[in-house]
C-alpha cells in the first residue's frame, strides 16, 4: 500500500473529508468532523495513524512489530501502523475500516443514519 492507494481506499467510504489542518505533511481523513485516520505525507515508510479499540490496541502492538502506540495520539485509543511490508493490504484495510466504524458508531444516531443511508 502507499499513499495514494490508502487515500482512494478512505475517500471511496461514504461521508470522508479530506483534510490538511496541521500543515502540508499530514493528510487527516474525517467522518463527522471527527478523524479516523491520519498520515504523514513525508515519512518512508509510509505511516498512518487508526483509531482503535483500546483492548485491541494493545494486542495488536504485541502481535505485529508494524504496529506502534499512536505518535503524538492518546496512545490508548490509537495506533501508528509503519506500512512496511509485513502484513498485507487487506489487514491493513481492516484496520481502516475498523477505525473508521468506531468512529461512525460514536456519532449522533441522527448523523450515523444519514451516514449509512447515502449510496
Amino acid at each position: 500500500m502507499n499513499i495514494e492507494t490508502l487515500r482512494q481506499y478512505c475517500l471511496a467510504k461514504k461521508s470522508v473529508e479530506e483534510t490538511l489542518p496541521f500543515g502540508p505533511n499530514t493528510l487527516v481523513f474525517k467522518i463527522g468532523s471527527k478523524m479516523f485516520l491520519l498520515a504523514a505525507l513525508d515519512s518512508v515508510p509510509l505511516q498512518f495513524n487508526a483509531k482503535c479499540d483500546p483492548d485491541n490496541a494493545v494486542l495488536l502492538r504485541e502481535q505485529y512489530a508494524c504496529v506502534r502506540p499512536g505518535y503524538h495520539m492518546n496512545k490508548q485509543h490509537w495506533n501508528t501502523i509503519v506500512v512496511d511490508g509485513s502484513v498485507s493490504d487487506k489487514l491493513l484495510q481492516q484496520w481502516i475500516d475498523d477505525s473508521y466504524n468506531l468512529i461512525v458508531d460514536s456519532l449522533p444516531k441522527k448523523v450515523k443514519q444519514e451516514i449509512l443511508s447515502q449510496q
